[in-house]
């Protein structure tokens, strides 16, 4: 079945999330399933989510960050609420967490378990928030600008008909020194029509995912200056249906992470400083390390030279949300040039194509 206008798939999607699809085991792709193991922090807080919850989950990655205590967050299509659930114990009592979607028999899930998951945790209020309505439209949902530390997103952002307001969005109703830390599907090209149109293609997040490069195209247009990638992780299609109308087509689940910082503290290459930082050890579940992206692990006390990008991300003047985790050293006042970047170590053959950085600085395989 093909689907011609953005309204359509917006409505075949609430289809086959709220009435196709009984649990994750009816999916025909591996795109909507989580790839790879949570960090142990997280495993241990989803296996304490109720039952009802995590068998509707549909996701390709674990967008959860941790070091989130106190923080705002929103969740983009959240489903069931399992990101949510899990959000909402890492971010304390003192944090709180709304998630939208625009699937009533969802949401209905979602808010169930809700008030008695908090009290599980000892919480004297529930944190938890669940909203009906659409992540292109998070205005009319009643979401403000400027109001959170970190929006978050599993295997959604693919399913939007308008991917670049999408994007616009989240960077209005980020606080300054926020992040997007999402994962998604993504393509090795640009799809043709006639998978673009195919229904069940859409519902299993293939159909509506994006040519890497365009992607880092409208981020860098929506605000968001460097995309770094987290991890990559090629997804497989079962059905041989499916197959041969993708063709040669190659998937890749990839979580990225996007930060909205002041103007000019993001620029389109990597530039030396001589900038320094040093990792404060103080994340719980990572006090030796911090993987910051694909190709940036820094050591507890370690000093560790980086571009002036990457020593905004980590908190110069104090912007960013990770800013109490490190020390940055250094400033911009003297300039020495470009910053030697290289190909990222974590970055496998098959996956170079996923990770085109479209001309960027430490977006995708090239960096510092």
């Amino acid at each position: 079945k093909n689907m011609p206008t953005n309204e359509m798939t917006l409505e075949s999607v609430k289809d086959y999330y709220g009435k196709v699809l009984h649990t994750s085991k009816d999916l025909k792709t591996s795109a909507c399933t989580a790839s790879g193991r949570p960090h142990p922090v997280v495993a241990k807080v989803i296996r304490s989510i109720p039952k009802e919850v995590r068998e509707k989950f549909y996701g390709c990655g674990a967008p959860l960050p941790l070091g989130i205590e106190g923080r705002s967050v929103l969740d983009l299509g959240s489903g069931s609420g399992r990101d949510c659930y899990a959000a909402a114990a890492l971010v304390g009592p003192t944090g709180s967490v709304v998630g939208i979607d625009m699937t009533a028999e969802q949401l209905s899930v979602a808010r169930a378990h809700a008030e008695q998951y908090c009290k599980s945790l000892g919480y004297d209020r529930c944190n938890l928030n669940f909203v009906e309505g659409y992540i292109e439209r998070l205005e009319e949902a009643g979401i403000q600008a400027n109001t959170f530390d970190l929006v978050i997103s599993n295997c959604v952002v693919n399913l939007s008909p308008d991917k670049p307001r999408v994007l616009r969005e989240v960077y209005r109703v980020l606080k300054p020194g926020g992040e997007f830390y999402f994962s998604d599907v993504y393509c090795d090209r640009r799809l043709p029509k006639n998978v673009q149109e195919h229904e069940v293609l859409w519902g299993e997040c293939i159909a509506g995912a994006l040519y890497t490069n365009d992607f880092i195209r409208y981020a860098r247009a929506a605000g968001f200056g460097d995309p770094r990638i987290l991890s990559s992780a090629p997804i497989e299609v079962h059905d041989p249906e499916l197959k041969a109308i993708l063709g040669e087509a190659k998937f890749f689940s990839i979580t990225y992470r996007l930060f909205k910082l002041p103007e000019g503290m993001l620029e389109t290459l990597c530039e030396d400083y001589g900038q320094a930082v040093r990792y404060k050890g103080t994340i719980k579940g990572m006090e030796h390390s911090y993987m910051l992206d694909d190709h940036h692990l820094f050591e507890k006390g370690k000093l560790s030279l980086v571009c002036g990008n990457t020593a905004a991300m980590l908190g110069e003047n104090g912007v960013s949300w990770l800013a109490p985790h490190f020390e940055i050293l250094g400033d911009r006042s003297v300039h020495y040039g470009e910053f030697p970047c290289g190909p990222s170590p974590a970055i496998k053959p098959a996956e170079a194509a996923a990770d085109a950085s479209g001309g960027g600085c430490c977006s995708g395989g090239g960096c510092c």
